[in-house]
């Protein structure tokens, strides 16, 4: 990672550190969208850090915007920060504008019809993040051309829904004319689930390593019979099983990241990762939870932002079950004389 860009992670941590304090995180967990916040992100222009300088971008590369990614996790940013960022990636790829509101993808549930007149665009997406505060970028494929479309709010119309984050995952039902200056076709295959995959990973890694801070902190200041909880032998061995599992993934989204580009992905890498960091979640979760006790799940208490983060994005765009059995068939068809070298290079 070069120096401008080690600035725009610094900078980015402090404006995170600023801003992203519980009362942004209670706020966004009550259903409020938070406006002004985005604001302040994209006058600093993170959701152009893939559009290039000359198009009025960071300019980033997709491997360093995944340090954005883990900072969004490690703060619980409760705005659709790494969507916009993949989303605008996807616009100038297809030669379309960049734009700095906010955004969603759709890339599941969609088709393209050829009524009189010319072609529209139509489907549900479910689930789609943030999908009531975004104007919508639609990747579709149509037989051998696929086309990426860039949608208005009022083209979707929203069934609202959450996570268990409280976190918007809505179901977009999309009808729309494709005739526009709106629509491009895409030459190449974005490979969107297996680039959200990798983001989601990066924000499960850095949401555990702050986990792991707040479960070594409160264990050190919280006192049962006279002295430190950990001090007890007990919770030495927690602590120690979540350090292990919080730098578990933390190496596996190291991984992801380095196995994307702006041309390519390496699947298998991303699989491995995106399943590994999912069970880590699981784990570390689970003994934040056990350390802090009673408090961990009161509402007042800021563990639960992280934690229910964690449950939440570890089924997102594929769960641990999905990308173990994807890996298992491409295992499979390469045969066994391959099973040595196939596991060695993810």
């Amino acid at each position: 990672m070069s120096k401008p860009e080690n600035a725009v992670l610094d900078a980015t941590e402090r404006l995170f550190l600023e801003r992203c304090g519980d009362e942004v995180l209670a706020s966004a967990n009550a259903g409020s969208w938070s406006g002004e916040f985005w604001d302040e992100l994209a006058a600093f222009g993170l959701p152009m850090a893939l559009v290039s300088e000359d198009q009025g971008g960071l300019g980033l590369s997709m491997g360093d915007a995944y340090g954005i990614a883990q900072l969004c996790g490690q703060f619980a940013v409760p705005l659709p920060v790494v969507e916009t960022m993949l989303a605008n990636w996807l616009l100038t790829l297809a030669g379309l504008p960049a734009r700095d509101g906010p955004q969603c993808l759709l890339f599941e549930g969609l088709s393209v019809i050829n009524p009189t007149g010319g072609r529209r665009l139509v489907g549900t997406c479910p689930t789609v993040p943030w999908g009531r505060n975004c104007a919508p970028v639609a990747w579709v494929q149509d037989a051998e051309l696929s086309y990426v479309v860039a949608l208005d709010k009022s083209q979707g119309e929203v069934a609202e829904g959450i996570n268990i984050a409280n976190e918007p995952r809505d179901a977009l039902t999309i009808d729309a004319d494709m005739t526009g200056q709106n629509v491009a076709v895409c030459a190449v295959d974005p490979a969107l689930t297996e680039r959200c995959a990798a983001l989601r990973c990066v924000q499960m890694a850095g949401a555990m390593a702050t986990i792991g801070e707040m479960s070594i902190a409160f264990a050190m200041e919280r006192e049962q019979f006279g002295r430190p909880l950990a001090k007890f032998q007990a919770i030495q061995q927690s602590l120690a099983v979540l350090a292990e599992q919080v730098a578990l993934a933390s190496v596996a989204a190291q991984m992801a990241s380095g196995a994307v580009s702006a041309s390519s992905v390496q699947t298998l890498a991303i699989a491995s990762a995106k399943a590994r960091v999912g069970e880590a979640a699981g784990d570390v979760a689970a003994t934040a939870h056990q350390v802090h006790g009673a408090i961990g799940f009161s509402e007042e208490y800021r563990l639960h932002y992280f934690t229910r983060r964690l449950w939440s994005w570890r089924d997102e765009f594929g769960n641990e079950t999905s990308w173990f059995e994807q890996i298992g068939r491409a295992i499979a068809k390469a045969g066994p004389d391959r099973l040595w070298s196939e596991l060695t290079e993810i």
